[in-house]
């Protein structure tokens, strides 16, 4: 095991805010001393069925722990999530019902295994405590806070003094999350700036209860792919882990210049020297776009590999920066899609060629929304209906959509 000192200047890489620093170097020195590994919990709230790069700044920050020889808690928050954290937001957040946060945990273990050593990680569902809780039980755990206590978060705060609604069942959120650490006797909670309030519930909560409070480890929170807000899938400015390797580099290419470093630092394993003279590099005129192709390798290799970081690098270039859209690489004909019709819409051309090509069940309205960016033989085609007649060379190029382009050539017999 590494020494405390080396442990601790390890761990905060990436991290702005340690409640305490003194109390974390303690923690190590007393493990090194005692060969005890620490426990260190991390929980994830099932809301969606995907998990985007933003939530993987705190897996690898609990996959760098493992590394480094401690005990990994991956918390899911079955129960959390029917409340739905309300750090953050002015809003409440949808309550969800348990068959769809159930049916978004298979999908979330799967995914964050493509970071943590799955053979090295506890992972508990919070419904396994509170699931058993009588209303006395709750009872005794909400007194532990005052009202007082409960208005000194932010959002809480805020949201009371703009008159925006604040229900009683969000102000059970950061007392769950802090018990969460009682139950599983965190020595160190880690997750984004916006979750200090509840990290600092948790180390109050091991107080009252007797137990050594934990250490809170805070990063930054990742900005989405507008470069304003935070990472978000309801917001659409995000990099989901399930991406193909092309949507995932393409979305890596779309960030603001400013983003780049903060992605190099929080997604990837980079040093902190090569991460500087990008920076320096960049400074100094250098074109930000070299240093987006990299970012993009780095994020597709650690999720896909090798090969799939190069072909999606091949395919973003062909079609975007050359400009040689490869539209050979899909062919099909016209009597296989459109059995046999002489002519069809260009809403009906669209939604069935995304079937065949990429399987997407686009939808009229969808479809519509597209028509402006239909090019057909590479020019943008604004006629209500395209038929075998028009083409005489029998065979048709065509392109649309931006995010996930459509592409290919139909021989027309």
């Amino acid at each position: 095991m590494k020494s405390a000192e080396e442990q601790l200047k390890i761990v905060k890489r990436g991290i702005v805010d340690i409640v305490t620093e003194e109390d974390l170097l303690k923690k190590f020195q007393k493990s090194v001393k005692t060969g005890k590994p620490l426990n260190i919990k991390y929980g994830i709230d099932p809301t969606a069925t995907d998990i985007h790069v933003g939530h993987t700044v705190g897996l690898n920050k609990l996959r760098q722990f493992q590394d480094l020889g401690h005990t990994a808690i991956l918390i899911i928050g079955d129960y959390t999530a029917m409340i739905g954290d309300p750090s953050g937001r002015m809003s409440e957040r949808p309550q969800l019902d348990r068959e769809t946060i159930m049916k978004n945990v298979a999908t979330y273990k799967e995914q964050a295994f493509r970071i943590l050593d799955k053979d090295k990680v506890k992972v508990v569902f919070n419904g396994d405590w509170f699931g058993k809780m009588n209303f006395m039980d709750v009872i005794k755990m909400v007194s532990k806070f005052t009202l007082a206590q409960m208005m000194e978060h932010d959002y809480f705060d805020k949201r009371f003094k703009e008159g925006v609604p604040l229900s009683i069942h969000e102000l059970f959120y950061p007392i769950m999350q802090g018990y969460d650490s009682v139950m599983v006797e965190a020595d160190i909670e880690l997750g984004g700036t916006d979750q200090r309030f509840n990290v600092i519930a948790g180390r109050y909560l091991q107080k009252e209860s007797g137990k050594e409070p934990q250490v809170g480890l805070f990063n930054p929170i990742l900005l989405g792919l507008d470069g304003k807000n935070k990472m978000s899938k309801s917001l659409g400015n995000y990099i989901g882990l399930n991406f193909t390797p092309e949507d995932m580099f393409g979305k890596v290419m779309s960030i603001p210049d400013t983003l780049i470093t903060q992605y190099f630092e929080l997604l990837t394993d980079e040093s902190y020297e090569i991460i500087e003279a990008m920076k320096e590099a960049m400074a100094k005129g250098e074109n930000p776009r070299d240093f987006k192709v990299k970012l993009g390798e780095a994020i597709v290799r650690k999720y896909h590999n090798e090969e799939a970081a190069a072909k999606a690098r091949f395919f973003f270039d062909s079609l975007f920066s050359k400009k040689e859209i490869p539209y050979e690489d899909n062919v099909m004909d016209w009597n296989d899609i459109f059995e046999n019709e002489a002519g069809v819409s260009a809403v009906t051309f669209m939604k069935k060629t995304a079937k065949k090509l990429l399987s997407i069940e686009l939808s009229g309205a969808d479809a519509k929304g597209m028509l402006p960016g239909l090019l057909i033989d590479e020019k943008k085609y604004d006629k209500p209906m395209i038929t075998k007649s028009d083409f005489t060379a029998k065979k048709l190029k065509f392109k649309f959509g931006k995010a996930k382009p459509v592409y290919g050539v139909i021989y027309i017999k």
